[in-house]
């Protein structure tokens, strides 16, 4: 027993100490990091800022201490990712200081909605307006990066590298012959003829309503591309179809100089006489200095202190009720009102890049928006997605700012109830009880609705039907007869949400900041953005004891854990909801 005792008490001595230890280790690492980062990037003469286009286009950057580890565990390639917000002050910064001759794109994989690209695009010719130059270089380009480089003064490709031009395709995946071989039924309820979000449950293939509006739409997007592309490179607009039609990444590379779609064919070790060849007054021994973009962040921010502020306001994500990823109603509304309260603050820009969600919780944030847009300007910047729930949670603005590309409207919900009756009957499970009330039961998963429980679910889903096209209508100061002949659900994109009056201007989110500035009447003012980010040590110890499910089988998964978090997210589903037809891939 003694023995037992001591090897017990040795045990966990030995457990105490190396958790102690642990835990030192991790705060030496933290305030290792945290150091690293507050060291403040020096700019000297005839530098270049070098943005690597790799990894997945975010609209904010965030601190992720754990996906890198967990990814590498599993023998994964980590998903790095990539702020626009970041990109967008860095090709600020890097026209404004005189240090920055050039911005030198490198590589080709980033992966980002086409409206988000766009913006870093517009970035680039405005910088550009400089008189600096911009060269890119990739082994090979996505058909979104070279819709991206083809802003540059001079594309160099690899010899034997690949450029992407086919057009664009877009596919769902439908899941009614899964879930019928699993005897379940989804029963559906909704209002509008385009909201397709329900058909991969009871369909399995679009339906007209969807294939029109989808076709109507990636021909919008699909022309919008090719036109600013046919600016930047000089090349026709029928001429840029006949090349996609060739499927240009198959053919000889030396067709893509032939074509004029890029500049030079080189390696990548020929890559730094060019751009020595575009600096001034740099003596030829002197080392390339390329400032890449982790650097280039900390550039100090030059703009000077002022106590009238714009905020910009993010939401991003699906609109849920619960704790979790994206847009959480209860966490959103607190930020909201915060900034409200806040009198220093004069305008606000929100930025909305949503494809919707609950119903409920977009009509919270509806609510909590209407407080603050009673006391400043409220403008609204769409991102890649500001659809159903967010296009519900933007209509009340002053001014709705979009791109051309951005997918919006799908004003219409839907609600969805499982009936599992023929998954019981395959497993043998049977279901007995007692009620009250006629509809005690009702609205069960065991078993088909009734008569009544359709037209129950049918009316409350008509109801809040209705008060989302209320909301559109006083908005946008439009009839609700002339929203609903726009509405059923229907996407649009940006460019022909603006012909119909869903939208008020084209641009991205600096244009959206100039006209909050415009109407706070403000000469001088200083950018807030909100929720504050969370620094290296919060994000570290939340992440230590959060979400380590999530990241366990993110990593396992790698490319997979799309589907799975598709499939996981159906189960989600609660209430009425206001969000896009699917989950739309387009490639």
């Amino acid at each position: 027993m003694k023995q037992f005792l001591k090897y017990t008490l040795a045990t966990i001595v030995g457990i105490f100490i190396t958790s102690l230890l642990f835990v030192f280790i991790s705060f030496g690492v933290i305030a290792a990091i945290a150091g690293a980062s507050d060291k403040v990037t020096e700019l000297k003469p005839h530098s270049i800022y070098e943005l690597e286009l790799k990894g997945t286009l975010i609209d904010r950057s965030e601190v992720d201490p754990f996906s890198s580890a967990f990814a590498e565990a599993f023998g994964n390639t980590s998903d790095k990712t990539i702020g626009l917000d970041d990109i967008l002050a860095n090709i600020k910064k890097a026209k404004d200081d005189n240090n920055i001759e050039g911005i030198y794109l490198k590589g080709g994989s980033l992966s980002g909605g086409i409206a988000s690209i766009k913006e870093i695009r517009n970035a680039l010719i405005d910088f550009k307006k400089s008189g600096k130059f911009v060269v890119a270089y990739s082994d090979n380009y996505s058909q979104r990066m070279y819709y991206l480089v083809s802003v540059a003064d001079k594309v160099l490709l690899n010899p034997q590298g690949m450029l992407e031009l086919k057009g664009l395709s877009a596919e769902s995946m439908f899941f009614k012959n899964t879930l019928d071989k699993l005897g379940i039924e989804m029963q559906i309820v909704k209002v509008g003829t385009f909201k397709s979000a329900v058909e991969p449950l009871v369909n399995t293939k679009m339906s007209d309503a969807n294939r029109l509006q989808v076709s109507v739409y990636m021909n919008s997007i699909w022309k919008n591309i090719l036109s600013e592309i046919s600016v930047s490179r000089k090349i026709s607009v029928d001429k840029l179809n006949v090349y996609a039609d060739e499927m240009m990444m198959f053919q000889p590379t030396e067709n893509t100089i032939q074509y004029a779609l890029v500049d030079s064919l080189v390696y990548i070790d020929q890559v730094d006489s060019i751009l020595n060849s575009y600096l001034k007054n740099k003596k030829e021994k002197e080392d390339l200095l390329l400032v890449k973009h982790s650097k280039m962040n900390k550039v100090p921010d030059t703009s000077k202190f002022d106590k009238n502020k714009i905020a910009v306001l993010y939401a991003v994500g699906e609109i849920t009720d619960f704790e979790g990823d994206g847009i959480v109603s209860k966490d959103l509304i607190e930020t909201i009102n915060k900034v409200t309260k806040d009198s220093a603050i004069k305008a606000v820009v929100f930025r909305v890049s949503s494809p919707g969600g609950s119903a409920y919780a977009s009509e919270q944030i509806w609510h909590a928006l209407a407080l603050l847009k009673a006391k400043k300007p409220l403008i609204v910047s769409m991102g890649d997605y500001a659809a159903s729930g967010g296009y519900y949670i933007s209509c009340l603005a002053d001014v709705i700012v979009a791109q051309p590309t951005t997918i919006t409207g799908s004003i219409g919900i839907f609600g969805v109830i499982p009936n599992i009756k023929g998954l019981n009957e395959k497993i043998g499970l049977t279901y007995d009880g007692v009620k009250t009330n006629k509809m005690s039961d009702a609205i069960s998963v065991n078993r088909p609705f009734t008569p009544d429980e359709r037209n129950l679910m049918q009316n409350y889903v008509n109801r809040g039907y209705e008060l989302f096209v209320k909301r559109c209508s006083e908005g946008r100061k439009m009839t609700t007869e002339k929203i609903k002949a726009i509405a059923e659900g229907r996407v649009w994109t940006g460019e022909d949400a603006l012909k119909i009056g869903l939208v008020d201007k084209i641009g991205g989110l600096n244009d959206a900041i100039k006209l909050a500035v415009n109407k706070a009447k403000l000469k001088n003012y200083e950018l807030r953005e909100y929720p504050e980010k969370e620094n290296f040590e919060t994000k570290f110890m939340k992440n230590f004891t959060e979400d380590m499910e999530t990241r366990f089988v993110k990593a396992q998964l790698g490319e997979q854990y799309n589907l799975f978090k598709q499939i996981r997210n159906l189960g989600k589903i609660n209430g009425i909801q206001a969000r896009l037809p699917y989950d739309l891939i387009i490639k």
